[in-house]
């Protein structure tokens, strides 16, 4: 069965549908969404009168197309109603059932999602996309030890995913879980060098979790990882989001072997530096 792919996060939950590119209206993309996530969605053309009815249906349009069309738009409600529909018609199809999880999940229903996620998974039982987006429902409900082996039944299902590795890094960060966390994220980025740096690896199936609660921390631990990858550029930039956001154990890198090979260099020297107004006898 061939699979459209996807993605999301958590109070970000980032999400990109492909659809045809004059069906898509800016206008319609950039309308705030009525759902607890903030979807992702790329620039497109607008679609002009003739390619679009006065109801905003697409005659050419498949049914799933329309289905992709009305999520890019954040229309989660007509999206599941189409979804719901193509499942029915075609109950083992486990991409339907998948999509009807996610246009779900974009509107907070929780449980309903989950449900088709599971059905998804069982109808295919190698589908890492819904099996991943499990994960995520139950990291969204703060459930890290769920969430934590819904992603390690992904990674046995697919293990050349970094998205995968992100989210099972997040859910062990949130766990207090920090140096399975660092060996997640050095995994994602050794599969995705640039996996912090875009919206998306993927287009239609599958949701990333990006919602931390000690921000300093988590950037520190980011730092950490691009340190030990030997980048030194990525590893400054979160090293100053860690700084900025707070972070009380930034003199402590200096004995950290982890940070051995780019202590050294004088803009990571700059950022450890106090500031100012954290030395009051300056």
């Amino acid at each position: 069965m061939s699979r459209t792919g996807m993605a999301f996060p958590a109070a970000a939950l980032l999400l990109s549908f492909t659809v045809p590119a004059a069906a898509q209206s800016p206008s319609l993309i950039d309308k705030p969404a009525s759902s607890p996530v903030t979807p992702y969605v790329p620039q497109a053309q607008a679609a002009s009168p003739a390619q679009t009815s006065s109801a905003g249906v697409r005659p050419d349009l498949t049914d799933e197309q329309m289905a992709d069309l009305y999520m890019a738009r954040k229309e989660y409600r007509e999206a599941s109603q189409l979804y719901k529909r193509l499942t029915e018609q075609d109950p083992k199809n486990a991409v339907y059932l998948n999509k009807l999880g996610i246009s779900l999940h974009q509107q907070a229903a929780l449980g309903p999602a989950l449900k088709y996620y599971e059905r998804a998974v069982k109808v295919d039982p190698g589908y890492a996309d819904a099996q991943n987006n499990i994960g995520t429902i139950y990291y969204q409900r703060k459930k890290y030890g769920k969430a934590i082996k819904a992603y390690q039944k992904a990674i046995a299902m697919r293990n050349d995913m970094p998205i995968l590795y992100s989210n099972l890094a997040y859910a062990y960060f949130e766990e207090k879980k920090y140096e399975q966390a660092i060996a997640s994220f050095r995994q994602a980025l050794a599969l995705d060098p640039q996996l912090f740096e875009h919206n998306s690896s993927r287009n239609g199936s599958i949701l990333q979790d990006r919602t931390v609660g000690d921000r300093g921390k988590f950037y520190f631990l980011l730092a950490k990882s691009y340190a030990e990858a030997g980048n030194l550029e990525r590893c400054l930039i979160y090293l100053r989001k860690a700084k900025d956001e707070g972070y009380k154990q930034m003199a402590a890198i200096k004995q950290d072997p982890s940070f051995a090979a780019v202590l050294k260099d004088p803009a990571i020297q700059e950022v450890l530096a106090p500031r100012p107004e954290d030395n009051p006898q300056l």
